[in-house]
């Protein structure tokens, strides 16, 4: 037997010595998508399992808590599929439409325009733009992720069936009583020009003023607190406690606002704290939503003294000011009347900012549709409350039922180019 020397031949490739996700990932997960390994069967006779992604929004890109909770759902649906269901995990994106908006707002000032520069229209095909742009962006980084989505059934809220399901929705809500027009205290920006929800409201430590104005003449004055003077001049009211024996006295009696030739009446509220400040307080019904309740149950009359820049409206001296230049000039006008009893700067308190572009949020008496939440939000309570629905760690609960049982009705008109 004759030895072999032939040398083996080299092989024609080796194992990288580390693992390279890009090489690998991609082409394996259209194979995925290609195979119809995430495509739901409606017709399938096994058990339905679904989740609709919370829909990201066009306003960029995802991020780490994006992540996060796509890899919790994604396990959810593979181990449902997994285990015999027919498991649907629909994608898709919002069109946030205040967020975006304003994204492309801050484009078009970079290059010294405005919406109105554009008209309707035009700003509305650069809004689509946007959203191919940056929505591709989200799709791919959710391919890059692995997501087991049915890409067959991706959805956009501005699809033209999702709009017609909110027009459908909004109608029947509309015809059940859960929807209404009415003139209320909403939350306003002034840059973003549109109401707001409750929730799309920041509030953080602003370091204002607090000022002490005597109103009236002579034995009939009263001194009231307040942070924005500029609101004054749509005071209507002065309210105190009706147990308030200081000032017992003076309810039902006219009293001079001063700066104006108005004279206000001195109602008696529960709703004022007599051991807060001097125990008075001045009503504004258009610009605050407290005194606006005060002034429903006395039979206020609502003056609005600010357009929707936040531009003082009111014919006079301070006609056509930022409402801040307003607050500065008021104050001025009331030091110089000997009128300013007390004054602390800075002086922190909470206030409310816009959540999309920081702006101080001025409350506004405005005609809106609204949501009616009681019976929806009671309902929402009961389900947790006889166990229908359970709240896991149950020590949540509390914090559910704070939120649950303490909802206001829900501003929902948006006073926006891109939108439904």
């Amino acid at each position: 037997m004759t030895e072999n020397t032939q040398t083996p031949s080299a092989p024609t490739s080796e194992l990288p010595t580390q693992y390279a996700p890009a090489e690998v990932e991609g082409k394996l997960y259209e194979r995925w998508v290609e195979r119809g390994y995430f495509t739901a069967d409606p017709a399938s006779e096994k058990p339905a399992y679904t989740i609709v992604i919370p829909p990201p929004n066009v306003t960029g890109s995802l991020h780490l808590g994006h992540a996060f909770q796509h890899t919790l759902m994604d396990a959810l649906t593979r181990r449902k599929r997994m285990q015999g269901y027919e498991s649907l995990w629909l994608p898709g994106m919002d069109h946030a439409g205040i967020a975006t908006q304003n994204k492309v707002e801050q484009q078009l000032a970079e290059e010294g325009k405005s919406r109105h520069d554009l008209g309707r229209e035009e700003f509305v095909e650069r809004v689509w733009q946007w959203k191919e742009e940056y929505g591709g962006k989200i799709l791919g980084q959710m391919r890059r992720l692995g997501d087991g989505v049915d890409w067959s059934r991706e959805r956009f809220t501005m699809d033209e069936g999702l709009s017609k399901a909110v027009q459908t929705i909004f109608k029947k809500l509309f015809d059940d009583g859960l929807i209404y027009r009415a003139e209320r205290i909403i939350n306003w920006c002034p840059r973003c020009l549109t109401a707001i929800s409750d929730i799309e409201v920041e509030y953080q430590e602003d370091a204002g003023e607090l000022v002490s104005i005597t109103y009236g003449e002579g034995e009939d004055t009263l001194v009231v607190a307040t942070t924005r003077a500029e609101t004054m001049l749509g005071d209507t009211a002065i309210a105190v406690h009706p147990d308030d024996e200081r000032y017992r006295h003076l309810v039902g009696k006219l009293i001079k606002l001063p700066l104006t030739d108005r004279s206000i009446p001195v109602v008696a509220d529960t709703h004022v704290d007599p051991e807060f400040g001097t125990g008075c307080v001045k009503v504004t019904p258009a610009h605050d939503p407290n005194d606006f309740a005060i002034g429903q149950r006395h039979g206020l009359p609502n003056l609005t003294v600010m357009d929707e820049h936040g531009v003082i409206t009111v014919h006079g001296p301070f006609l056509g000011l930022d409402r801040f230049e307003a607050r500065s000039a008021i104050v001025g006008a009331l030091r110089e009347q000997g009128r300013i009893v007390a004054e602390k700067r800075p002086y922190l308190h909470s206030v409310g900012h816009c959540s999309r572009c920081s702006t101080t949020v001025e409350p506004r008496l405005s005609l809106q549709w609204w949501v009616k939440v009681d019976t929806l939000a009671k309902a929402a309570g009961d389900a947790v409350r006889d166990g229908r629905v359970t709240i896991h760690p149950r020590e949540m609960e509390k914090r559910y039922f704070d939120w649950v049982d303490n909802l206001n009705d829900w501003c929902i008109s948006r006073q926006l180019w891109w939108g439904h």
